[in-house]
């Protein structure tokens, strides 16, 4: 049985530091948001700050560009099926002016290491009521909101939180693969024999040109192949974040000298994500690039007893690989807003439950 892991009081103090050290888009382009520490009864939480307006923002402080942008661009996966693209196209539209009328963009974000996933440490139900009527009263205008909650990995902190009136909203449905109960599949036992077969070499020490090229490699794949709307992760970011231990970068070296993969580490609370990943789409398939980062950042899981979080997406891969589906909630409280924005949270919340959570599983999304 894993024990809850609190918060690391330094360590989100080095974080708020680093990213006040700089321009905000000098690390993350594309990105608004202003940051600080928050530090309620011992703990620490790096704390975000956003306003209503901020048009373009990236979903990772903007809830309605996680629930309508990236829905809308989650959606090309029905190409096949014209009239279901169609509808669920219009219900998204439709939920437009309900995102709006909560509020919720206007926001103070606890626990924002400004990752897809930020891993939520422990948190009892005394703590939970301490952030809220704290964050209450220093932000009585603006929504509390704390992302990447699932029921595996903080089902504690979920009924704390529920407890302390937040409310769930089902984000997506991610991949967890539990690094206490290691079983191997055959895709596993490829993916394994592909890193001992001496083709690449591993790199951990990165030269400031290397940290940039790692950051190509990310976008390759995270803002090309994928999509623009997700955090457009700079060099500096990455040298950063690596260079503070905040990050755990690993990357492949090619036969010709240059880094041909990549994969950033971050480890908090009960669980490892692995927000950044990529390599070169243009080198052969059969290479395994992509195979060879997650069986890395698999095996370290393992090696720390936690849980992988293997985030959303390539829902056949991840199942090969005895990861676990579950659904990622995002908790907000808007207890002391007006009315109108408590029932419109309210609906978005019935909304997601009722008929989200359905087509994210009837589709394996």
């Amino acid at each position: 049985m894993r024990g809850l892991a609190a918060a690391d009081p330094a360590r989100a103090a080095a974080f708020v530091a680093l990213i006040n050290a700089h321009p905000i888009e000098d690390l993350i382009a594309g990105l608004t948001t202003r940051m600080s520490l928050f530090d309620p009864d011992g703990a620490a939480f790096p704390l975000t700050l956003n306003d209503r307006g901020e048009a373009g923002n990236c979903y990772i402080c903007r809830p309605s560009a996680a629930y309508i942008d990236y829905a809308l661009e989650e959606i090309r996966h029905f190409a096949r099926q014209p009239l279901l693209q169609r509808s669920m196209a219009g219900l998204i539209r439709a939920c437009r002016p309900l995102l709006r009328a909560s509020g919720l963009d206007h926001q103070v974000q606890i626990n924002n290491w400004l990752f897809s996933t930020n891993p939520v440490p422990a948190l009892g139900g005394a703590q939970a009521r301490l952030i809220r009527d704290r964050l209450c009263a220093a932000y009585p205008d603006r929504a509390l909101v704390i992302r990447s909650l699932n029921e595996v990995a903080d089902g504690e902190s979920m009924a704390a939180l529920r407890e302390a009136g937040f409310q769930m909203l089902p984000a997506r449905r991610i991949w967890l693969y539990d690094g206490c109960s290691p079983a191997r599949s055959r895709d596993i036992r490829r993916d394994e024999a592909l890193l001992r077969d001496g083709a690449f070499e591993t790199v951990t020490e990165f030269s400031a040109q290397e940290y940039d090229a790692a950051a190509q490699l990310y976008g390759q794949l995270y803002l090309h192949k994928y999509t623009p709307l997700n955090p457009q992760y700079q060099g500096l970011f990455l040298s950063e974040m690596h260079r503070a231990g905040l990050l755990d970068l690993i990357a492949l070296r090619g036969p010709e000298g240059d880094l041909v993969a990549v994969t950033g580490l971050f480890e908090s609370g009960l669980t490892l994500t692995q927000p950044v990943v990529g390599y070169d789409t243009t080198r052969p398939e059969a290479e395994g690039l992509y195979r060879r980062m997650m069986a890395l950042s698999r095996q370290r899981a393992e090696d720390a007893g936690r849980f992988f979080n293997m985030s959303a997406g390539a829902a056949g891969f991840k199942k090969n690989r005895r990861a676990q589906p579950v659904i990622e909630y995002t908790a907000v409280y808007t207890g002391h807003l007006p009315a109108v924005q408590r029932r419109a949270t309210s609906v978005i919340a019935g909304v997601l439950t009722r008929l989200g959570i359905p087509l994210l599983q009837r589709f394996d999304l």
